[in-house]
């Protein structure tokens, strides 16, 4: 019997955090990489440590998603890497914490390109390439703050809701192509995503952040068993269900309180 085609993984933030972690659990199943984020150095790094350990082949690709063609031109120089991506992963995003009429305009409109735009066009460039070779897996960082609107991380939450919805309705749209879309939702992990924020973690947040690591395990896993969905953690998934009963108001006030500057 022919053996099943290797699979190649284009990783998008993937200098630091869970993208770096993601690339790192792939690397370790023999999955060859194409990283893609802003600082070319951290990249180099870690091909050069991910070609030495695991033997593989791995692409460094330096873009910035914020502009409004920086989706389009990585699909462009992946495919003029590989034409065989199989995995995409959309890692790359960040918040910010202010409220909405403290924010510039410009950092919102950049908030809304890299977490949104940017998402959708590269899963619908590479989803389309997969469902014509007959296999892949999408895998969306979304958060658990996609559950809840979260007041001083207003249009983040959002966009998190945006992108669990989207990837959810894609992936029945898919069903029976070999395409799959997994969306993982983790909470608070120790990563810089709050020193990008400008947010100084609470010794509550950082008693229940969770390792990038473990993140990255449990949601490449999630991935391959191509489910819809995976919220990180177990204390994480109870409080997701207590989000989602709890009255609108109610959670929106408490997450208010937890997130204020």
């Amino acid at each position: 019997m022919a053996s099943e085609p290797k699979n190649v993984a284009l990783v998008t933030g993937a200098s630091s955090g869970i993208g770096r972690e993601i690339a790192r659990v792939l690397a370790a199943r023999k999955v060859d990489l194409v990283i893609a984020a802003r600082r070319k150095d951290r990249l180099e790094s870690l091909a050069e440590e991910l070609r030495n350990a695991h033997g593989i082949h791995v692409d460094v690709v330096a873009t910035d998603l914020s502009r409004r063609d920086g989706a389009r031109q990585l699909y462009q120089d992946v495919r003029g890497l590989r034409t065989d991506v199989s995995i995409l992963v959309n890692n790359a995003g960040f918040g910010l914490q202010n409220t909405v009429i403290d924010h510039t305009l410009d950092d919102l409109t950049r908030l809304i390109q890299v977490n949104i735009t940017a998402l959708t066009e590269l899963t619908r460039l590479f989803a389309s390439d997969m469902k014509a070779a007959g296999r892949g897996y999408v895998l969306q960082l979304s958060s658990i703050g996609a559950f809840q609107p979260t007041p001083m991380y207003a249009a983040y939450s959002a966009a998190k809701a945006y992108v669990l919805s989207f990837s959810y309705a894609m992936n029945r749209e898919l069903a029976g192509t070999g395409v799959s879309i997994t969306s993982t939702c983790p909470g608070f992990t120790a990563t810089e995503f709050h020193e990008v924020a400008h947010h100084e973690k609470t010794g509550l947040m950082k008693r229940l952040s969770m390792s990038a690591e473990r993140v990255a395990d449990v949601s490449v896993a999630a991935m391959f068993r191509r489910k819809p969905m995976v919220v990180p953690g177990i204390l994480n998934r109870m409080n997701g269900v207590l989000l989602e009963i709890m009255p609108r108001w109610l959670s929106t006030a408490i997450v208010g309180g937890l997130m204020k500057k």
